[in-house]
């Protein structure tokens, strides 16, 4: 858990800490503000850049129909010309990789876009085709006329990144060269010293042929392949290198996380996702009144918020201004994971699109009961559990012996199932801390008292819990999960606890329509294909799972800003959700 005053940091890798009250007074720094759509001159730029890259590449693979200017045919030999081939296809698709960051406004892309533009004409020039070098001289010309759009901030830590990689493709495209040179060395023209072979394998990495002349084509074409491609990989690998996205990391303070729950105590009733805020791995953007905030993390270029913002309603707004602004001054893509309805609607004043992503499964206690036709499978779960000897016993973390603290941790762990921890909008990723002395276990144990089960839920406001973990042995009697849930709903009420929420169900108004009596085919497909999915994925049977209690259906929702972000914010949230491996540099 991370906290952040509004205002741009010097860097994104050293953000600028907050303590206590945040500086109402304080002048806000002006940088570019968030809209849904990038201004269309810098969209027209960028696309125009990406048309650039894609003649490059073309062209470095078509047969060349002009001849040389007599001048260059002088000062560059035919081993340059094949080089600046080869380069002018690095370059288009390096451009073309460019469009993206130029689109979002950063500026270390506009950086790059400029000078491959210049090396892009420069190169044509050198292959006598200039028509496009002039075309790339007036591309070069209107990315700097258009610089004022292209003021977001990059990684400081990437320029290190791209210099390092450079530096270590550089070095060994010049060792091998040197060492092709050596191993040739009796067939080489008038045997020149090693001052010349380090000077011939140095211009070689740029495409220029050296001093060293070889008795035989092959043996000269052999330096030049090997130097020029390890050149052409230090710049594509450095240039990648200096645009991949910054992520932001630092340590919390006491203080950090104390005014983070004071606002939860205050505010934190109102979702049941506001207590995952304490995550480590989340920081947190306050508006300029410090009253509300929004927590995110950013993954590959997504600025990942979950959940409703923190705080009053009243103050949403303010928060929800600073985070965009914040993702407008790094060119950083904001997305909104698993929200509820009032944040839903607050984002999309704010200028997001939303899309329903699921339902979240909430019980409440003082109408729940196990009579009735609907409830005979959890009734008979439970009762053939209880009869086959197991117990459960609900008690907070703070009530809980280090005994039992340690022994649940360890069955936690033991009882996991991979190698991974997942969740990051509905699960906390710690367990047994002592600030988490509200949080709620239950323990299941079986008629010889050994631990076969747990569940781990933490505050929902004064009168409601969240299901933050479940484990269960798998070589336990059938009704395990239904025993846990079910004893956590029947001690619930002398908690003083009004409402559990249970697991998220994506897509589930899919499957639950495609139930209905006169379903479409569109939704009847679309369930199938689901179905399909859930033998991957749990969808289908985390639903099944979580209805059988009978809870109220609370939409969740997915906010973008628009449509051709969705696979990367798809990609990230994967990535948050650990369902695909990440960086350390992104958590």
């Amino acid at each position: 858990m991370i906290l952040e005053q509004t205002g741009p940091p010097a860097d994104t890798a050293r953000p600028r800490q907050s303590h206590g009250r945040p500086e109402a007074s304080a002048p806000r720094k002006q940088g570019p503000s968030w809209s849904p759509r990038p201004p269309s001159s810098r969209a027209a730029v960028a696309r125009l850049v990406q048309v650039a890259g894609a003649v490059d590449a073309a062209l470095s693979v078509l047969p060349t129909w002009h001849q040389r200017f007599p001048l260059l045919a002088e000062l560059v030999p035919t081993a340059g010309i094949l080089t600046a081939r080869a380069a002018t296809g690095v370059v288009g698709v390096l451009l073309i990789y460019l469009g993206a960051g130029l689109r979002r406004g950063k500026h270390r892309a506009w950086q790059l876009a400029v000078g491959l533009s210049a090396l892009s004409a420069v190169l044509h020039l050198v292959k006598g085709l200039a028509g496009a070098a002039a075309f790339g001289l007036a591309l070069c010309a209107l990315l700097v006329w258009k610089r004022d759009h292209f003021t977001a901030l990059g990684d400081l830590r990437n320029r290190w990144r791209a210099l390092r990689a450079g530096a270590m493709f550089l070095g060994a495209g010049f060792l091998l060269g040197f060492a092709e040179i050596a191993v040739r060395a009796n067939r080489l023209v008038d045997h020149p010293g090693v001052v010349k072979w380090a000077e011939h394998a140095a211009l070689g990495l740029v495409g220029v042929s050296g001093p060293v002349q070889f008795q035989h084509p092959m043996g000269a074409a052999a330096v030049s392949v090997t130097t020029g491609a390890f050149g052409l990989l230090a710049f594509t690998a450095a240039a990648v290198l200096l645009l991949r996205p910054g992520t932001r990391r630092r340590q919390p303070t006491p203080e950090d996380e104390a005014r983070l729950r004071a606002t939860l105590h205050r505010h934190g009733g109102g979702d049941s996702l506001g207590y995952f805020a304490l995550r480590a791995d989340k920081l947190l953007i306050w508006g300029p009144s410090g009253r509300a905030a929004v927590a995110y993390r950013v993954v590959n270029g997504v600025s990942l918020a979950s959940g409703d913002p923190l705080g009053p309603p009243s103050a949403w707004p303010e928060a929800i201004a600073a985070w965009l602004d914040d993702c407008a001054r790094h060119g950083w893509t904001p997305a909104v994971l698993a929200c509820g309805t009032p944040g839903g609607t607050a984002y999309r004043r704010a200028g997001l699109d939303v899309i329903e992503l699921g339902d979240e499964a909430i019980v409440e206690v003082p109408g729940f009961s196990l009579e009735g036709r609907c409830m005979r499978g959890v009734r008979q779960a439970v009762g053939r559990m209880r009869r086959a000897g197991y117990t459960c016993e609900v008690i907070r973390r703070g009530d809980l012996s280090a005994d039992v603290l340690a022994e649940a941790v360890h069955c936690a762990n033991a009882l996991r199932v991979g190698k991974v921890e997942r969740g990051f909008s509905m699960a906390l990723s710690r367990l047994g801390q002592a600030a988490d002395a509200d949080c709620l276990y239950v323990l299941c144990r079986d008629a010889e008292g050994r631990l076969r089960g747990l569940l781990h839920f933490v505050p929902w406001g004064d009168d409601g819990l969240s299901l933050d973990l479940m484990r269960g042995d798998r070589d336990a009697g059938n009704g395990l999960t239904e025993l846990m849930i079910v004893s956590a709903i029947e001690a619930a009420a002398g908690l003083g606890v009004r409402r559990i929420s249970l697991n998220f169900a994506v897509l589930r108004s899919v499957f639950a329509r495609a139930e209905q009596l006169g379903a479409g085919p569109v939704i009847r497909l679309w369930a199938r294909l689901l179905g399909l999915v859930s033998r991957f994925w749990q969808i289908e049977s985390l639903y099944r799972a979580n209805a059988k209690y009978q809870p109220l259906w609370q939409p969740r929702f997915l906010c973008f800003p628009s449509a051709r972000d969705l696979p990367r914010i798809a990609l990230a949230a994967l990535g948050a959700e650990s369902f695909l491996p990440q960086r350390a540099t992104s958590r």
